[in-house]
């Protein structure tokens, strides 16, 4: 059975997988980072799209 190329999404929404380059590719252009920000954002919360999503929200952490 081949892929349906018309979805363009991952077919789980709910986490991200960091060992697809293309997914790599489709959530950092749905939070709006780079690739690396997205790296550093799964190792510090994980790949649930909730909690990165919050993450990315908050914005930039100030040191003080």
């Amino acid at each position: 059975m081949s892929d349906d190329l018309s979805k363009k999404g991952p077919p789980d929404t709910g986490r991200v997988n960091m060992s697809e380059p293309w997914e790599r590719q489709y959530w950092s252009n749905a939070f709006g980072v780079s690739e690396e920000e997205l790296r550093k954002a799964v190792a510090a919360v994980g790949s649930q799209t909730d909690a990165l999503r919050k993450h990315f929200k908050a914005g930039p952490k100030v040191a003080s």
